[in-house]
């Protein structure tokens, strides 16, 4: 991980696709626990120190990951969060070309808990939910295209799901349709920017994260 923003209230930092933001039945380190040790050992904080987890990416994908350092940055940032005044927008590399050069996806997702899968419908269904995207096509190489997606909702697997849905399974997702994974058996999938007012100092925060130090992601020249 790399830190990219921090101050008393906040710390945002740039995930690698290997890192899983909170513990799960891996018991590999989160990078929850590796932020806390950072701020520790930076700050030379004895005991404990605290820090709250306000939104997570898929183990594979990388980019900006934003974490709590108090707990009334947490319960603001949550709020912000329930009430979509929180700004993500992602890269993702396709290997076809989108439909349309931009356009706006709405689907209804419903989840396979046991498979950790979400399948996309164009009509509601028993147990869906809405889920809703921008994208736009920023650039092309010879064999793949890259997107910007910025979230309307925040749904489980959901821009994977709704990319392959129009046929454009993300690079190294074999869990929606792409045919090989990627060496590092990441995705193709970067949290580039996140917007928000700051919780408490009530600034405009805007952070963009570098993409990942791999040929294809350099090869467009969108830094």
């Amino acid at each position: 991980m790399t830190v990219v923003y921090e101050d008393n209230h906040i710390i945002i930092v740039n995930k690698a696709a290997s890192e899983i933001v909170q513990g799960d039945k891996t018991g590999d380190t989160p990078l929850s626990q590796t932020v806390q040790q950072y701020l520790k050992e930076r700050h030379q904080k004895p005991g404990n120190v605290f820090i709250g987890v306000v939104h997570r990416l898929d183990r594979p994908v990388s980019g900006l990951v934003l974490f709590a350092k108090t707990s009334k940055a947490l319960t603001r940032l949550n709020e912000l969060f329930q009430r979509g005044e929180i700004k993500k927008t992602y890269w993702a590399i396709v290997k076809n070309p989108p439909p349309q050069p931009e356009a706006e996806l709405v689907h209804f997702l419903t989840r396979n808990e046991a498979k950790n899968r979400s399948y996309a419908h164009t009509a509601e269904v028993k147990g869906s939910k809405k889920a809703i995207l921008h994208y736009r096509l920023l650039a092309q190489s010879e064999n793949y295209y890259l997107l910007e997606i910025e979230l309307k909702t925040g749904r489980h697997h959901q821009i994977r799901c709704q990319l392959a849905a129009i046929g454009c399974p993300i690079k190294g997702d074999l869990k929606y349709g792409f045919a090989r994974s990627n060496p590092d058996a990441s995705i193709s999938l970067h949290a580039r920017r996140i917007q928000f007012v700051h919780p408490v100092s009530k600034e405009w925060i805007e952070v963009k994260a570098p993409v990942p130090e791999e040929t294809l992601w350099k090869s467009f020249r969108m830094e």
